[in-house]
């Protein structure tokens, strides 16, 4: 599980534009949002490794707020620093998970029944893994539902699209957001991977390119360097 003190900052209400200043106490506030996917990781009978993804602009202080809360939740935490250091920077990190590998000590279990209903994979997804209190459906949903069911198409998983800037479809409700509403707005069936995708909230689901993509300017060269990344 990938967690940063930027993003911490961010559920703890810190502006965006103000991320990269120390901010001790907005990184405390925020750790409910990463004990609840720590929370929702175990619902799957799997056990968590928190990396810390270390930023420049991190301060020791936040960086062991979050490596303590870790532990003292019963987990292990470990501060990965690739960018400065390459793959030196996640050794600690990759013992972690390969003694918790050799120990076999988890269990994978899904969260539903394939053979349930498509409202009540998107229920159980919505209640358990996101708080939510109810789904509602626009009316597009509603006859996509009625097409999925009658070409049997009901029995898939589901996969749903939603904002990444929350447990929510809503990306203002930072935090650890409870009893909320989420409305799924149109079902699309991805028959060839073999999965239904609710989607939620307003979102772009494929980001679009600018008209000169970074790709262009990106070379291995006869030495092996690559160049164009920056």
């Amino acid at each position: 599980l990938v967690a940063t003190i930027r993003a911490l900052k961010m559920h703890g209400g810190v502006r965006v534009r103000d991320v990269a200043q120390p901010n001790p106490e907005a990184v405390t506030k925020g750790l409910e949002n990463l004990a609840k996917h720590m929370e929702n990781i175990e619902k799957f009978g799997m056990k968590s490794i928190v990396a810390i993804n270390r930023f420049p602009t991190d301060t020791l202080e936040e960086l062991e707020i979050v490596k303590d809360f870790v532990i003292s939740s019963g987990s292990q935490a470990s501060i990965v620093d690739y960018h400065a250091k390459g793959g030196a920077g996640g050794l600690e990190l990759a013992e972690q998970v390969v003694s918790m590998v050799d120990k076999e000590e988890c269990r994978y279990h899904g969260l539903y029944d394939w053979n349930s209903s498509v409202e009540d994979k998107v229920f159980t997804v919505a209640s358990k893994i996101y708080g939510a209190q109810a789904v509602d459906y626009t009316t597009e949903a509603k006859a996509d539902l009625r097409r999925i069911n009658k070409y049997g198409f009901d029995k898939l998983p589901i996969c749903i699209a939603k904002t990444q800037k929350s447990l929510s479809d809503n990306p203002d409700l930072i935090g650890r957001p409870k009893d909320f509403l989420v409305t799924v707005r149109e079902i699309v069936i991805a028959n060839g991977a073999g999965f239904l995708v609710p989607i939620t909230g307003e979102i772009m689901r494929m980001p679009g390119l600018p008209k000169k993509p970074s790709a262009e300017t990106i070379d291995v060269e006869d030495d092996g360097n690559i160049s164009g990344l920056f």
